[in-house]
């Protein structure tokens, strides 16, 4: 199978390609070295990877990283972590997230999307609007999803897509994951009626495949199905409103500060001032109301640390105030 490309065809109106120098760079997030959350609306043909590699030279750091991968194929939200802000990726990793995609019905092929090799073509003519909302409906709430043989889960230590590429036959195990909307919106007959093109919106738990939902409700119809498009428009509270694109980050890093990102995020708990010292130090306060985790912030809204509950105290998780080493970074 060929190896998929993680190269740009191109630049990116305004920015140029992956490990290139950017030419808008003067000026850019000058001053002292700030924190917070960037939600990139990442373009086609780029890497997870390569759009970290950006937000490091736009943001004059190596402290970058992003909360949930995105293939080269798919567009939209990709939460980057900026600083100290990286440290709230692992809570935003396992939030929810909602996709539109375009599911082609009558072929089959070897990455379940459309940058894989077609392995099956089947004429989709006869099935029905009606059949494709049931097998929609059996692919609602929970259910048991076996991933992409191509995704990047681990097997005996290799990433299952580099197996696959090595010429080894790979058996993933299924796992639970929740589909909670999985909504069409049209269908449009192609190639004379032999293919059919659904638009769909997903909301889905963390852990979802939407290549492995295309194919299975291709499977479930018996005509084969693959994914030709994917748009992430929301991760957990931040959606692709808020996202900004490669060419308008170059201009202005458009950053969601650590403060304002973690009240997004998570329930707040207003401290004072002696809580907000013994928290600064890592040490435990009075137990809260909400469960874990809590965004615990000072008087003047500065984010403290990230609480939970143990009996009638609350314990730090993370602490980004200044008392702590890591909160000065």
């Amino acid at each position: 199978m060929p190896k998929r490309s993680t190269e740009v065809p191109g630049a990116v109106a305004g920015v140029n390609g992956p490990g290139s120098q950017p030419h808008i760079l003067k000026g850019v997030n000058s001053g002292p070295v700030r924190s917070g959350l960037i939600i990139v609306d990442k373009p086609q043909g780029w890497t997870s990877h390569d759009v970290v590699g950006r937000m490091r030279r736009l943001a004059g750091t190596r402290k970058v990283g992003h909360a949930g991968t995105l293939d080269p194929m798919a567009t939209g939200v990709l939460v980057v972590g900026i600083n100290r802000a990286t440290r709230l990726l692992t809570y935003i990793v396992g939030t929810s997230k909602t996709y539109t995609a375009t599911i082609r019905l009558g072929q089959s092929t070897v990455t379940d999307d459309a940058e894989g090799e077609v392995l099956n073509e089947t004429i989709a003519a006869a099935v029905t609007e009606q059949e494709i909302h049931a097998a929609v409906a059996a692919l609602t709430g929970e259910i048991q999803q076996v991933p992409s043989s191509v995704s990047a889960i681990k097997v005996n230590g290799e990433r299952s897509y580099a197996r696959v590429r090595a010429g080894n036959e790979v058996k993933l195990a299924a796992r639970p994951v929740t589909v909670s909307r999985f909504d069409i919106h049209h269908v449009r007959r192609e190639r004379g009626g032999k293919l059919l093109d659904v638009d769909v919106t997903v909301e889905c738990s963390s852990g979802t495949y939407i290549r492995a939902l295309a194919r299975d409700l291709g499977n479930a119809l018996g005509v084969g199905g693959h994914l030709t498009a994917l748009r992430r428009t929301q991760v957990g509270p931040y959606s692709i409103e808020a996202a900004a694109t490669l060419e308008e980050l170059a201009v202005e890093l458009q950053m969601l500060e650590l403060d304002d990102a973690a009240r997004a995020l998570f329930p707040a708990r207003e401290l004072n001032d002696a809580e907000a010292a013994d928290l600064s130090h890592g040490r435990r306060i009075s137990a809260g109301q909400d469960p874990a985790p809590v965004a615990a912030f000072a008087p003047d809204g500065t984010l403290v640390a990230l609480l939970e509950n143990k009996g009638e105290t609350a314990r730090p998780l993370l602490v980004f105030a200044a008392g702590n080493d890591e909160g000065k970074r």
